[in-house]
């Protein structure tokens, strides 16, 4: 094994939720990034990924275990270390060439020196004859390419890369990945780590040495699989088909040992976020899944590719439809039950009925909220009392979230109402509190 040249040993991140408690973000994390590679981060939106880089680039301390550089504790932004954003970041009133040059200027860096090594780090990223415009006129692609080169000028050892290409359409991100791997390969960037945290599994299983997957609640290493495939590696390839199929296993929430979740392995409890999924796509899956070529069975993947889904939509939908009952995940396929192929063949009124049934015995939150309504003698309570209940396990984004997909599934199976200008969840109308006599 190379060197190591980052380590974070046993580390724990917390942050306040709304009554004042410890939320563990990270918990005792291991990890170590050697010298000559490259490993991809994958876990779930709000599992910590991008809290982890942000330890490691100095810009925020571990309030457990260590971070070290080269051996030494990190407790600040270190010079060897450099970070890509997924939003572009870049300051509009300044041309390319400035952009690029920021962080040698706060460096103090001569300004003859700070230009030349800004124009060869231009170069270097495919840029050249566009130092003087403004991020304006350029497009995504090119953006996101400024912003790589103000992180290489720095001639960075390790390359923190936070979701840098999601904000790109696919073809521009694959061309953006392939030059930043032939840069990798040619010995052309001074950086010897590069760490990225993506929800893209081909975009790691091409890029990555390693994979690891992380975790939630808090965030954790859970599994780490080993890429050996020589590079270039081509998408089509059985071998790298093979790889994306192990990782979406792994993703699903099997682990290198377990085979099969169904929605046993998956029960939830009254603060835990809920998949971000919309009724229609889980609806749309359902009716792809029971018909040719797939006849209940589906590779993941195959999956992704036959409705236009991204990983992310397709692990979300895959999940809460594990989590209803209507499917069953075996490593990287999904698998329609028999209660799914009844709700496909079921008259759609009663569908609504039935996945109502679903929800009400699997969704905690989706059964807190049902019961408070037929507790209250109005029938109706504002959102902002379940929200305020979410923020003390969940932080203000995953809140929101989860209590957006609750309303959405007791609407749909005509648990509850919701009054989108008021925020006011309320019983069906037919079934609503009788005044007292």
């Amino acid at each position: 094994m190379n060197t190591p040249i980052i380590e974070l040993k046993s580390v724990g991140k917390s942050f306040r939720s709304a009554d004042g408690s410890a939320r563990a973000v990270l918990e005792n994390v291991d990890f170590t990034l050697h010298e000559h590679e490259i490993v991809a981060l994958l876990g779930q939106s709000g599992s910590g990924k991008s809290t982890m880089l942000r330890l490691m680039a100095g810009l925020i301390p571990a309030d457990a275990g260590q971070v070290l550089y080269r051996g030494m504790p990190i407790y600040g932004p270190a010079n060897g270390i450099s970070m890509v954003f997924q939003s572009f970041a870049l300051f509009p009133w300044l041309t390319v060439q400035k952009n690029v040059e920021l962080g040698l200027e706060a460096k103090g860096t001569d300004p003859a020196e700070r230009a030349e090594r800004a124009e060869a780090a231009i170069e270097m990223i495919g840029l050249s004859g566009f130092e003087s415009a403004l991020p304006r006129e350029l497009s995504g692609g090119m953006r996101q390419r400024v912003g790589i080169a103000r992180a290489l000028v720095l001639e960075p050892e390790i390359l923190l890369m936070d979701e840098a290409f999601s904000a790109l359409d696919v073809l521009t991100g694959e061309r953006l990945r392939e030059d930043i791997l032939d840069l990798w390969q040619s010995g052309k960037m001074s950086t010897k780590a590069i760490l990225v945290v993506s929800h893209n599994i081909e975009e790691a299983v091409m890029m990555a040495d390693r994979i690891l997957v992380f975790a939630s609640d808090p965030g954790r290493v859970r599994d780490e699989l080993p890429v050996s495939l020589q590079r270039p590696r081509q998408p089509a390839s059985p071998a790298v088909r093979s790889l994306i199929d192990n990782v979406y296993g792994l993703m699903t929430g099997a682990s290198l040992r377990q085979g099969r979740v169904s929605a046993q392995e998956v029960k939830l409890q009254l603060g835990d976020r809920l998949p971000d999924a919309d009724i229609a796509r889980m609806e749309g899956i359902l009716e792809v899944l029971v018909e040719d070529p797939f006849n209940g069975r589906a590779d993941l993947p195959k999956l992704a590719e036959e409705t236009g889904l991204t990983d992310e939509e397709l692990l979300h939908v895959s999940k809460a439809l594990t989590l209803l009952g209507f499917a069953i995940l075996d490593g990287g396929d999904i698998l329609l039950t028999p209660l799914g192929e009844q709700y496909t063949r079921t008259e759609q009124a009663d569908q609504h009925d039935l996945f109502g049934r679903q929800v009400l015995d699997n969704v905690p939150l989706v059964a807190y909220i049902r019961h408070g309504l037929e507790q209250d003698p109005s029938g109706d309570l504002h959102k902002d009392l379940f929200l305020r209940l979410l923020r003390f396990t969940l932080d203000e984004d995953d809140a929101a979230s989860a209590l957006r997909v609750a309303i959405e599934w007791g609407r749909y199976g005509n648990l509850f109402e919701y009054i989108y200008n008021t925020g006011v969840i309320h019983l069906p109308r037919d079934e609503e509190v009788a005044p007292a006599a």
